[in-house]
């Protein structure tokens, strides 16, 4: 994860919460308009909380917390690390897809997750925060020095779960981001449908399906 420099001694420790909050929102290049969107909140409610007349409520701190990559301790109090260090068992998971098609990856994948991506750093990379994990879009040609030639075709495959599959194949059919395929069943009691994105990656959805009948 890409993640801002940290403050320096002088001038974080009398900022107030607001304000420790406009910087991470500036350091990430987003209007408070597009911080709002993230906590689902206004922008006059973002405006408070950055003046110190408001403050978020708990639940808006942790999503904001996880939006930024950072502590709450450190956010709300200004104690400990800025950035949680992960302990050997406590690895924080994340996943990231190399893109050939970048600005048509973040479209396709904002449509398909119903959600704008968290934080999109211009024409390199794009984050979505999904039940507590981060997912990625990279730009291929913004990664100088990496080596990704031995990852095949397709790189990888996403699973996602739905309550009703096949309603959930009907809104990704009409999205009309990509190739959809019938919901096809494998095996028992495990039906799934395909959708391809730019850059021909397969997304496995999955889910409640009851065939007629039943």
């Amino acid at each position: 994860m890409l993640k801002p420099k940290s403050p320096t001694a002088t001038e974080a420790p009398n900022m107030h919460l607001g304000q420790r909050l406009q910087m991470l929102r500036v350091k990430h290049n987003l209007s408070q308009e597009a911080l709002a969107e993230r906590p689902d909140v206004t922008r006059q409610s973002v405006s408070k909380w950055e003046l110190g007349t408001a403050q978020p409520d708990t639940e808006k701190i942790i999503r904001i917390s996880q939006l930024f990559g950072v502590t709450t301790d450190w956010l709300l109090l200004y104690k400990g690390s800025m950035f949680a260090k992960p302990g050997k068992a406590a690895l924080r998971f994340g996943m990231y897809l190399i893109t050939k098609h970048f600005a048509r990856s973040v479209d396709f994948y904002e449509k398909l997750f119903a959600m704008r991506a968290s934080v999109i750093g211009t024409n390199r990379f794009a984050q979505f925060f999904i039940d507590g994990i981060c997912f990625s879009l990279m730009s291929e040609a913004h990664l100088p020095g990496h080596d990704y030639s031995g990852c095949g075709d397709p790189k990888f495959t996403l699973n996602l779960w739905t309550h009703d599959l096949a309603a959930e194949r009907d809104r990704v059919k009409t999205l009309q981001i990509g190739l959809t395929t019938d919901i096809i069943h494998p095996h028992s009691q495990y039906y799934f449908f395909n959708v391809y994105d730019p850059d021909g990656n397969v997304i496995e959805i999955t889910g409640n399906y009851t065939t007629k009948g039943e």
